[in-house]
């Protein structure tokens, strides 16, 4: 097998997902994904049929976001025709999933240069979500309604999956609050010392003025005591039947661990912001990036997907991150910076605990509780902000991982060259 490297990530700015009220909120899904793929090319002089493929990442495939976005993209990008492209779907671990299987091609010698990226419009989701209820359709979840499937495997609404998971681990309030409170403060100091502009390139709107050069969601203003004083998110919806049998969201987790009791604790303070964006990776082999005359600025050690109780849904990371160490023949000793998404402060708490880990080396740079997670997209700008951080210090491994829907969790661990 040959070696896959990463010759450059970017992305986007993440644009508050509200629509209407975001900066990013009238684009189409596919200028965003043409955004980064655009950037791509010039920045590297990118011939574009020579591109074997285009992998994107979109959790919510319908509507403007569906009918092959990847492709879509290149095609809006400019891109040669020749430039295939493809859209996976593992909900939140989409992208991380889209470089892992880029790399995959390039080591098994399938493919000498591939894109791998994604794009999510959360403005766009909501919008499309408002005008279905409008309509009379009643919204779908993780499981889709299947009463086989849901008497099989509950799964629940995966912020009450947050709240029952830090019953069981006894993370409080105050724990999972402190965490927020931590991630806005370091995403502060990284915006204030520039450390994204490495990989962040601006979105313009389609007459070439100025969108947004700047994430959107941050709010270092933010203390304590105004964490503290913000009503639990989930609360009133732990006790609602989404469907036809009448479950709750309770019912769902109590299906599978009865005796347990939880109180809601998270809120949009510590738990992911809703927010637009899209990322690319350039990923080439040893003998195409040589010909091109790249220099690499990485190569992708070892990856792995994990499987976890998808009545939780959250807790795969913990285990994905040991299966890629193991694999790799890594110690946690070995990773110098780690990257697990805030989808909630509940799962980047327990996965510090349970592993062990140094807190000065996780999420150094703040997480989606300060950032925002656009869901397809928010692998490989995990990937590219630990990349830019490995080289400001220096330093020499990272690893990336993050929950997805279903109990899920795909992990990645890369090296600077």
């Amino acid at each position: 097998m040959t070696i896959a490297y990463i010759i450059d990530t970017v992305r986007t700015p993440r644009g508050i997902g509200k629509p209407g009220k975001g900066a990013l909120s009238h684009l189409h899904p596919q200028h965003l994904g043409a955004t980064v793929l655009k950037a791509l090319a010039e920045r590297n002089d990118l011939e574009t049929s020579e591109v074997d493929d285009v992998i994107f990442a979109t959790s919510t495939q319908k509507g403007k976001q569906g009918s092959d976005i990847g492709r879509m993209s290149a095609l809006l990008a400019d891109y040669d025709l020749k430039a295939s492209g493809m859209t996976l779907d593992r909900f939140c671990g989409g992208g991380i999933t889209s470089v892992n299987l880029a790399a995959g091609q390039i080591m098994s010698g399938f493919a000498d240069c591939v894109i791998a990226g994604g794009v999510e419009m959360m403005s766009y989701l909501a919008q499309l979500a408002s005008e279905e209820a409008a309509a009379g359709f009643k919204p779908m979840g993780v499981g889709t309604g299947n009463p086989a499937l849901q008497k099989l495997h509950p799964q629940s609404h995966q912020g009450v999956c947050a709240d029952a998971i830090a019953a069981m681990e006894g993370i409080t309030r105050e724990d999972v609050d402190a965490l927020g409170l931590e991630s806005q403060r370091r995403a502060d100091i990284a915006i204030r010392e520039g450390r994204f502009a490495k990989s962040l390139v601006a979105v313009l709107n389609e007459d070439g003025s100025m969108a947004l050069d700047r994430d959107e969601y941050p709010r270092p203003e933010t203390t304590a005591q105004t964490l503290a004083g913000l009503k639990p998110s989930f609360a009133s919806i732990t006790d609602h039947a989404p469907y036809d049998d009448g479950v709750t969201f309770r019912q769902m987790i109590n299906q599978k661990y009865p005796d347990l009791t939880w109180q809601a604790i998270h809120h949009a303070g510590n738990s992911s912001g809703v927010v637009d964006g899209a990322s690319a990776i350039l990923l080439a082999s040893p003998d195409y990036t040589a010909r091109n005359g790249w220099k690499p600025r990485a190569r992708v050690v070892m990856a792995t997907n994990m499987g976890d109780c998808p009545t939780l849904m959250l807790n795969a990371p913990v285990p994905a991150a040991r299966r890629v160490l193991e694999k790799a023949r890594l110690r946690i000793e070995d990773i110098d910076l780690w990257e697990i998404n805030e989808a909630f402060a509940v799962v980047a708490e327990k996965f510090i605990r349970d592993l062990g880990l140094d807190r000065d080396r996780v999420n150094v740079n703040g997480g989606a509780c300060a950032l925002g997670h656009p869901i397809g997209a928010t692998g490989p700008m995990l990937i590219g902000t630990l990349l830019d951080e490995l080289d400001r210090r220096d330093l020499k491994r990272g690893l990336i991982t993050m929950c997805a829907g279903g109990g899920m969790a795909p992990a990645i661990i890369i090296e600077r060259v």
